[in-house]
Parts: structure tokens; C-alpha cells; sequence
């Protein structure tokens, strides 16, 4: 290990051109006419991941492509084994019990390498995909989400093959180019190519960590059920003087009936919304409350008068382990300049529901809309729409691969790692569960003042270094677990 160590050491800088290289390509999957940049992006990686010594192939899918990239299987052979049977089909074999095999263990890294849009170009310090270094920050998009964590894996296994290290597993890349636009192949990805990236578990570094000092895994995500809420009334907008008394007014219903939703307490008032929730244990409590967090300057970063949410629970615990309804719009009649004396047609919410653990998207769809049914009153007819949903997602901190993934991090960093709840989903975790049959292990490098999905993105150059070295380190970590 020491020589993959001292390898990352010496060749920091050469990597941070690299990075630099990455983040020029304006790989905005969301904007049509940066496809081809996309299909560049892709390609470099391709060739990154071959210099290296990796064996990397583009996969072409209805969208961007996917780049595919593994060491060799059976790289690395135990030490004990016969020089002789190394790379051979003993490579896999039990030294302690002659004639059987035992198999490597596998593991998948999943990345991506497409970004959010950069607009609004004028909040930018400098243009967004030139990258620009200031102290210890790279800053540019996609710095930090996601090409600069997904790099620091690669870096780490570039270590073990240039110095002839043993990796004790076997690694396959999976690094798309639709993250930003819900990952629409990907899933068919994995099922067409669920034989070859059968694995142990899947590791994904695209999520963050509350400070330098306080490296983290993330454990357990919201799921997310989206939906909209219309209330129609008369066939058109009405004159309020002519007809305004006489015909029940959708913006005034829809208001009443969306405030029953929420209790002064800061509870979700729809029957049956708590019931399948996981109750936070001891231990999680313990964890949060090791979080670096200030309720004070969390209230002024926030620009509010005073924090709400439910009582009984930590600012930390209400944004990121209960779950939530909230009101993301609403509209209804006119919005222009002035006044216009209406009655308004109709009137429209759009309603996400954050999902905990245990928690099922449509079930809690058809108990929402169960609930205003009966709360919607006859002058008007209710029309409600699902939206997207994604089920939350939980992998025990207390497991062993969770405790192999801390040892690589405490190790790396050289601090006590907390374990943390992010609040945010990402569904495509679900995807790798559900066709892999394989637990993903959330360990991110971003800080919270990288300004992802923002003006001014970047990526703290310590974090890129310490996520090669805990990188490294998880590979021996997680081969013995």
C-alpha cells in the first residue's frame, strides 16, 4: 500500500490538470446542442480509463452514452498463491482448501459525467468551463458533481496498476451522461448488463460531507412522490362583481384545503401518512447530534425569522430522517400587472411528499389523494396527477461493509468519519438495488459550500486528494469485509 500512497502523493499535480482537462467540456445533458460535447466527454474518459490500464469500451443507449471500464478479472492474485498460477484460472482459488475456488470479491463505482446547465452565466466569477484555481478550490461546473469525486476512483486504482500493486478485488466503472436529466438509460443498462456488473456492492462518491474535519457516510437517502392538485370550477373566468358569492372560488378552496395539510406542528395531517415510518433509534439520534451545526447561523444563511419543523426533532433530523409535504407551486388566475376582478377557472398545486425509510411512493399518493377527496368541497371538482417517485433508500450503518467504508475514510482523512442522513433522493441507487441486488455505499467528497448545481461550483482540492487515498484504502478494506 505504501507505494500506491506515494504514488497519489507525487502525481497530484499532474492529476489536477487532468481534472482541469474534465471540467472543459460543457457536458450539459439537459441542453441539446451540447450533445456532441457530451459524446467528447465521453470519450475522454474512454481514453483515460485505457491509459490507466483499465479495459474501457463506450456503450451507446437511446441517450449519451455510458462508459464501461474494469480491471482485469482476477488482477492482483493473492500473494500466497504460486507465482506460476497467478493470472491463471487458479487466481481465484482458496489456498486453504486445494482444489476449490474461491471467488474475488466485485465491486462497482458508479459515476457521472454529465452537468447541470451553468446559466445564469452573469453570477459567474469566471466563465464555467474554464476552470479556475484559487487556493486550495477548483472552480468550474461539474468540479465537484461529479467529475472531480469520480476521478479521485480512478486516480486510487491508476495507483495500484502503475505500481504494480495487488488490488484484492475486482472494479468496473459505470460512468453515465444523463444523471442530471434522471438517468433514463441507465436502468436499462444495468438490466441488459446485469451479468457482467453482478458485484459485491456498488460505491458511489456523489453526495457530500458537513466539513473537512467531519468526513462521512451517508447511510440512508428520502425517497421522493410528486404530484399536482387542481380544483376546477365554472367552465371560464368570472366577473367577481356579476357572479363573485354565488359560485364557490377554486384559488380560496384550494388554499383551505391545502392548509389542513400540515398541523401547527409541524406534522403531515393525512391519515395513515406516518404509519410505515422507521422510528430513528438511539444510535442514529447519537450520530446526528455529532453533526457540526449552529441553529443560529443555519437560521441566517437561510434568511428566515425563526427555523420551523416538527416538533420533537432536530433541525438536522427534520431536513434529513422525517419525512415531509411540501408546496413547490401554486397558481391560479391572473398574474399580470394590476388587477382583473375574476373568479378564476381553476386552480393548481404541485405537492413533493419526502420519503424515510420503509415508506412507499404510490401508497403514500393514493393516501394523499384519498385524503383531499374528502376534504374537497362539492362546489368544485378535484383533479389530481402523479408525478415522478423514488423510494428512500437504507443501508445499515452497522453492517460490515458500512464499517469497512469507515475505516477507509478514517484512515484517509485521518479524523472520525460521522455517519449521516441526506435529505435529497437519488433514485437511480434504487435502480442499482433492485437489478444488481447489491447495497450502495455513499461516500462523498463534495463540502457544502460548493456551490453544486450553482454559480461558482467548485471543488476543494484536499478533499480530491483524500478521496484518492480513501479510495485506495477501500479496496483492502472492503476485499476483507
Amino acid at each position: 500500500m505504501q507505494a500506491v500512497i506515494d504514488y497519489l502523493k507525487q502525481n497530484q499535480s499532474h492529476f489536477i490538470d487532468e481534472l482541469c482537462e474534465y471540467v472543459r467540456f460543457p457536458s450539459v445533458s439537459a441542453q441539446p446542442q451540447h450533445r456532441q460535447d457530451l459524446h467528447a466527454c465521453a470519450e475522454w474518459v474512454v481514453r483515460q480509463c485505457q491509459k490507466i490500464g483499465l479495459e474501457a469500451r463506450l456503450c451507446r443507449t437511446a441517450g449519451h452514452p455510458i462508459v464501461l471500464a474494469k480491471t482485469a478479472r482476477g488482477l492482483g492474485a493473492p500473494a500466497s498463491l504460486p507465482a506460476s498460477s497467478k493470472g491463471s484460472d487458479l487466481a481465484g482459488r482458496d489456498a486453504g482448501a486445494p482444489g476449490s475456488f474461491k471467488r474475488r470479491p466485485h465491486f462497482v463505482v458508479y459515476g457521472h459525467y454529465d452537468v447541470q446547465p451553468p446559466e445564469p452565466f452573469e453570477l459567474w466569477k469566471s466563465p464555467p468551463f474554464e476552470p479556475r484555481i484559487e487556493g486550495r478550490s477548483l472552480f468550474g461546473r461539474g468540479a465537484c458533481d461529479n467529475k472531480g469525486q469520480n476521478l479521485a476512483h480512478l486516480k486510487a486504482v491508476e495507483a495500484y496498476l502503475k505500481t504494480g500493486t495487488e488490488l484484492p478485488c475486482d472494479i468496473t466503472f459505470v460512468i453515465e451522461g444523463e444523471e442530471e436529466i434522471g438517468s433514463t438509460s441507465l436502468a436499462t443498462f444495468l438490466r441488459e448488463n446485469h451479468e457482467e456488473l453482478a458485484c459485491d456492492a456498488i460505491v458511489i462518491s456523489d453526495t457530500g460531507m458537513p466539513a473537512p474535519k467531519h468526513p462521512a457516510l451517508t447511510y440512508s437517502l428520502r425517497g421522493i412522490a410528486a404530484f399536482e392538485v387542481t380544483l376546477h370550477g365554472p367552465n371560464r373566468d368570472l366577473h367577481s362583481g356579476i357572479f363573485g358569492g354565488s359560485v364557490d372560488n377554486p384559488a380560496m378552496a384550494l388554499c383551505q384545503l391545502v392548509g389542513k395539510l400540515r398541523d401547527k406542528n409541524g406534522r403531515v395531517a393525512i391519515p395513515g401518512f406516518y404509519d410505515d415510518v422507521l422510528p430513528l433509534s438511539a444510535f442514529e439520534r447519537k450520530q446526528a447530534a455529532r453533526l457540526p451545526f449552529n441553529a443560529n447561523e443555519y437560521r441566517k444563511f437561510l434568511g428566515v425569522p425563526k427555523l420551523f419543523g416538527e416538533r420533537g426533532y432536530t433541525p438536522i433530523e427534520q431536513r434529513s430522517a422525517r419525512p415531509t409535504l411540501e408546496i413547490n407551486g401554486l397558481t391560479s388566475g391572473y398574474q399580470g400587472e394590476g388587477s382583473k376582478t375574476i373568479v378564476p377557472a381553476w386552480a393548481r398545486v404541485k405537492i413533493t411528499t419526502r420519503l424515510v425509510p420503509n415508506q412507499k411512493p404510490a401508497r403514500i399518493i393514493k393516501l394523499v389523494t384519498q385524503h383531499l377527496k374528502r376534504l374537497c368541497p362539492p362546489a368544485v371538482r378535484l383533479e389530481t396527477k402523479a408525478g415522478h417517485g423514488a423510494e428512500p433508500y437504507l443501508v445499515s450503518p452497522t453492517g460490515p461493509q458500512a464499517q469497512a467504508a469507515l475505516r477507509a475514510i478514517r484512515a484517509a482523512f485521518e479524523r472520525e468519519p460521522v455517519l449521516m442522513r441526506e435529505g435529497g433522493s437519488i433514485p437511480i441507487i434504487n435502480d442499482f438495488k433492485r437489478i444488481l441486488k447489491a447495497d450502495a455505499l455513499l461516500v462523498g467528497l463534495a463540502l457544502p459550500d460548493d456551490n453544486a448545481h450553482s454559480p461558482n461550483e467548485k471543488f476543494d482540492l484536499d478533499c480530491f486528494a483524500k478521496g484518492q487515498l480513501m479510495g485506495a484504502h477501500l479496496w483492502q478494506e472492503l476485499s476483507r469485509a
